[in-house]
Formats: structure tokens, C-alpha cells, sequence
């Protein structure tokens, strides 16, 4: 084992990026999940306190083929080993997880346990099964800021972002603020009155764990804003959110999307886009552009793989949402584009208003 070397539970994934395991690690979104990264060797760069997504690691617990003992980066200010049991995160090497993936794709992501060699296993499958499957779980406010801060724009500021935190990644408002947009990250838990009292000049619904069916308090504030021809922008479980908010269903998928390679269609612009993603469940898609029960959003982007929603739009107000990590971390830069949309959506709507 690696790591703290105690009982872990969750849902065992995996993920197919090759670097970014210290993004991985401290993404929200992987809050109750035992990571398994098909990548063979992972912590050859260490870590260090400025690629971290949150400031501590989120996951249930990592398991890699082999954990590099030496850190070669100039960056690094710790080993993957030492960091993991710095922050109580259980860990174990020496797995065959070209195996252990395959069993997952076949049978889907499931509930599982890194436990100690010592450990009866009957016990510990007792233990496993005892624990809650992902369906149904809000897990968002257990990683939610429990006060707003602020995140101040680079250079001039030009617009003010209200960034719903269900699990926020720290590069999402770190791009907004170098867009000229001075970003407030609110609670989870924040009235919906108190953001509609004071409109801002967009919505960021963010990326987070669980079940999108469980986080039902966005609703009123994504609508009314919306309405209220406020832009709003939202990733992964914030994209969830908008397509139910308008409507939509969503459901889980047999082992999910995670890694920093999959490929997205773009069916407004006919292009490819490499893409990040990390998520468990998806929207329900219809015929044509059509989303079933949404009739006022329409299908913007498309996964390769799967054939699955990656991306939706509103046919009248000025929203737009995707499945995937257009910040990119760890991922490609293909989907940066998105957060420069949004600005020209308040752009437009600071125009009309002059």
C-alpha cells in the first residue's frame, strides 16, 4: 500500500490521462471515488502546491500499476507517497490495473475498498456492500465553500461572475478572472433570493460530485437568472444541472467518462475537440438536437465514443453548458474557447443595456 495504509471505500473508476494526477487527485468531483489511473506509472513529477485543484485531495482513495519512488521535476516539493499520507489518503501499487479496468468497463464502475492484507476479506465485502451506491447521493454541499470569496480579475475588471460552487476546480476562476471577470464563489447552499436580489453579470454553475437528480437547490437561481437575460455557463455537474433545471433527465453511465482524451463534436462548427472529462452520469439525449422534456435547448456538442450529450444550448436565452473540462486540468486546450463565449454573452447583454 501506499499512502495513509488505511480502510478505504468507494466507487471504483478509472482514468485514462497519462499526467495530471495531482489535478485528479484534488478535483472535487472525484469526492467518494477510488481512482485507478491506466496510465503504469504515475508520480514521476511529484506534486506541488500549485497545480492542486482544491487545497486537499478529494479522492476516496488512488491505485496505480507502479508509484515512481523519485520525483525528476524541478516543481516538485513532495513525493506522490509522502503527499497521499500527509493527507490521510489511502493508496495501493503493484496492481494489475489494465485488469482491473477491464473488469470495470465490462461490468461497470462499482463499490470496492482499499483495505490492509490483514483485514479479513468477508469482513471488508461486508462492509463494501453496506456502503451507499452513487444514485441518489448529493455530495456537492460536503465540498462546497462554506462562505463566498472572492477570486479579482487580472488587469481591468469588466464583468462580476457569480460562481456556484458544487466542487469548483481553482483553474475555472482563475480563467474567468484572466477574462477581466471578478468572480464570487458562493455556497452551494446560498438562497436563491439573495442571487436574484442582486443580479451579477453572469453564472457559473461549476463541476462537483454525485448525482446531478439529488442537487435540486440550483434550479431556481439558474432560471430566474436566465430569464432575467442573465448569461449562464456551466461544466460537468453544473451542465447536469442547467439541462434538468430547463427540464431534462439524466442518467448514470455504465463507467463514466474520465480522462483527459476524449473526443467531442462540435455540431455547430463541424470540429473535433479533444477533450477533458470526469463525470458518472449524463443527459438524456432525443432525436436530432432535440433534448427529451427541454424543448428550449438544443444539442451543441456530441461525444464520439458513446454518442452521448457533451454539450447544450438554450434556443432563446443566453445559456450554453458542456459535459466536459474546457479548463482543462489536467487536459488539452482544444475547449477554451467556451469560457471567451461566455464573455461575449455578457458582452452582448451589457451592450443591449447601455
Amino acid at each position: 500500500m501506499i499512502g495513509a495504509g488505511e480502510l478505504a471505500f468507494g466507487e471504483v473508476v478509472f482514468n485514462t490521462a497519462m499526467s495530471g494526477y495531482q489535478e485528479i487527485l484534488t478535483d472535487p468531483s472525484y469526492t467518494g471515488q477510488l481512482v485507478t489511473m491506466t496510465y503504469p506509472l504515475i508520480g514521476n513529477y511529484g506534486v506541488n502546491s500549485q497545480d492542486r485543484e482544491s487545497p486537499t485531495p478529494q479522492v476516496a482513495g488512488f491505485i496505480v500499476r507502479e508509484a515512481s519512488r523519485v520525483s525528476s521535476s524541478w516543481r516538485a516539493e513532495q513525493g506522490l507517497d509522502d503527499y497521499l499520507r500527509s493527507n490521510g489518503i489511502t493508496g495501493i501499487a503493484d496492481i494489475d490495473t489494465r485488469a482491473l479496468t477491464r473488469h470495470l468497463r465490462t461490468h461497470g464502475a462499482m463499490r470496492g475498498a482499499i483495505a490492509p492484507a490483514g483485514l479479513a476479506e468477508k469482513k471488508v465485502l461486508d462492509q463494501v456492500r453496506a456502503q451507499p451506491m452513487m444514485e441518489g447521493l448529493d455530495l456537492a454541499c460536503g465540498v462546497s465553500t462554506d462562505e463566498p470569496y472572492e477570486v479579482k480579475a487580472v488587469g481591468r475588471e469588466r464583468f462580476h461572475v457569480l460562481a456556484y460552487d458544487f466542487g469548483v476546480k481553482a483553474h475555472s476562476p482563475k480563467l474567468l478572472a484572466e477574462r477581466g471577470c471578478r468572480v464570487t464563489v458562493i455556497p452551494a447552499e446560498t438562497p436563491v433570493a439573495d442571487i436574484l436580489a442582486n443580479p451579477p453579470s453572469g453564472l457559473f454553475v461549476s463541476n462537483g460530485p454525485g448525482d446531478p437528480a439529488a442537487v435540486e437547490r440550483a434550479k431556481g437561481a439558474i432560471l430566474g437568472l436566465a430569464e432575467a437575460d442573465v448569461p449562464v455557463f456551466g461544466i460537468c455537474l453544473g451542465h447536469q444541472l442547467i439541462s434538468r433545471a430547463f427540464g431534462a433527465t439524466t442518467y448514470k453511465l455504465p463507467f463514466g467518462h474520465h480522462g483527459a482524451n476524449h473526443p467531442v463534436k462540435n455540431l455547430d462548427t463541424q470540429t473535433v475537440e479533444i477533450t477533458s472529462q470526469n463525470h458518472g452520469f449524463a443527459v438524456r439525449s432525443g432525436e436530432g438536437d432535440e433534448i427529451p422534456g427541454a424543448p428550449g435547448l438544443r444539442l451543441t456538442h456530441v461525444n464520439l465514443y458513446d454518442g452521448t450529450v457533451e454539450g447544450v444550448a438554450h434556443r432563446e436565452l443566453p445559456v450554453l453548458s458542456v459535459q466536459y473540462h474546457p479548463e482543462a486540468a489536467p487536459g488539452p486546450h482544444d475547449s477554451r474557447y467556451l469560457f471567451d463565449r461566455f464573455i461575449e454573452l455578457m458582452e452582448q447583454r451589457k451592450s443591449a443595456h447601455r
